[in-house]
């Protein structure tokens, strides 16, 4: 080819940093922390719908929230199940913080279900939207790495996007202080999730 009808290369804008190939697995720390914080996760959900239910499970003008909330802690349980299964077979250690989990989960749900129904399902809006996030990203990080916990993580993420519609079709919205009270519950989802993660 001559020097005239070379092909030139692009020259790299500052600031551009070379694409790091994509690791066809991941390390066991990475699998490890993801079934740690999601077990952490389920976890806290079941105990955050005891709480509600505690409160609102056995009034008859809340049977209709009873019910939902119970549906959704069935499927919360199994979620939990699940990932009791693989910190056994993948030997990951659970997190260190399941005591605080389980007394701050049921008080959580107590709390929200003692100022109303539209309160309880305003934390449940708000829990799920974080996790829902939460499992979009850890989706993207297992695409092509980890068939098995890809596809467990995509069947929980549809199941938690469904409690949070359900909890916005029933009147999240409408709870007292929703904004406050719903970015308040967000915050400590996220730093539940982080702490989670490593402890």
């Amino acid at each position: 080819m001559s020097e005239g009808h070379a092909r030139k290369r692009p020259v790299p804008r500052v600031g551009d940093a070379p694409s790091a190939p994509t690791r066809a697995t991941l390390t066991k720390q990475e699998t490890d922390e993801i079934i740690r914080v999601d077990h952490a996760g389920e976890y806290g959900a079941v105990r955050i719908y005891e709480g509600q239910l505690a409160i609102l499970g056995n009034r008859p003008a809340t049977a209709r929230a009873g019910a939902l909330i119970r549906e959704m802690a069935a499927q919360e349980e199994e979620h939990l199940q699940t990932f009791d299964r693989l910190i056994a077979e993948r030997g990951v250690r659970p997190t260190a913080l399941r005591p605080v989990w389980e007394i701050a989960g049921f008080a959580l749900g107590a709390v929200t279900a003692l100022i109303g129904e539209k309160a309880a399902m305003a934390c449940t809006a708000a829990v799920e939207e974080v996790i829902d996030d939460h499992y979009a990203r850890q989706e993207e990080k297992l695409k092509g790495r980890d068939p098995e916990l890809l596809d467990i993580v995509s069947r929980f993420r549809a199941d938690e996007a469904h409690h949070r519609d359900t909890a916005l079709n029933e009147g999240a919205e409408q709870a007292p202080a929703y904004r406050l009270l719903s970015e308040t519950i967000k915050a400590g989802c996220r730093l539940a999730i982080r702490l989670s993660e490593k402890i």
